[in-house]
């Protein structure tokens, strides 16, 4: 597949990686707060965004698949280990909810001047060097369980991809509804004003802190 600006993915991956951050800042994402607050289901921008985004990308990959502008192998799609995914989503789920970040927010937090953005990122990329070191030992229980490989969900299930769409249409219109009643029973979502003064408050510390340590 040819499309401008490729050059082996790096000039495209980098103007991905550049919309991609400014549609998360814009969407508030980074502010640790929005991410927390969906955990406490007092805001519903998470779950809005992303859901958005996977519908979005699976009608695309649908209709690519449709018109012949995607072949049926054209995406690789990876063995699922039951009980890696499930021991791996339990800790990255629990390390976004304490730090209040994901790995492409946190990033977005950094750029904008957040330390707790930073100390995530370098959280990260100690855990990832720990798994790596650790990976031989316990790679019996990564590879246990091993689904089906490359199966998707209308393999899986024996229904029409139409179907999948519309069920995953349907649990997303079912999740803004109740996020909407669960928005409005804690006051709403956090506004821009709210989070911009949030980041401004929490840089008037920083720079105090580090002129009480320099002084």
């Amino acid at each position: 597949m040819t499309l401008p600006l490729f050059d082996d993915g790096v000039a495209s991956g980098l103007l991905s990686g550049v919309l991609f951050g400014y549609v998360l800042e814009n969407a508030g994402f980074g502010s640790p707060r929005k991410l927390t607050a969906q955990f406490r289901l007092s805001d519903w921008s998470v779950f809005k965004v992303m859901f958005t985004a996977i519908l979005v990308a699976a009608i695309g990959l649908y209709a690519a698949g449709e018109f012949g502008l995607l072949k049926p192998n054209g995406i690789f799609i990876p063995t699922t280990f039951f009980w890696a995914t499930l021991t791996g989503g339990m800790l990255v789920g629990a390390g976004m909810a304490v730090g209040g970040y994901c790995p492409g927010t946190s990033t977005v937090g950094l750029a904008t001047g957040r330390l707790d953005g930073l100390f995530f990122i370098i959280g990260m990329v100690l855990g990832t060097a720990l798994f790596a070191g650790v990976f031989e030992p316990i790679k019996d229980f990564y590879e246990a369980a091993a689904g089906p490989q490359g199966q998707t969900l209308s393999a899986l299930f024996g229904i029409p991809v139409w179907a999948v769409l519309v069920l995953l249409l349907a649990a997303g219109v079912a999740g803004f509804v109740i996020g909407r009643r669960l928005e409005a029973k804690h006051g709403g979502p956090l506004t821009a004003q709210e989070l911009t003064e949030d980041t401004a408050d929490e840089l008037v510390e920083q720079i105090e802190i580090v002129s009480v340590r320099t002084s």
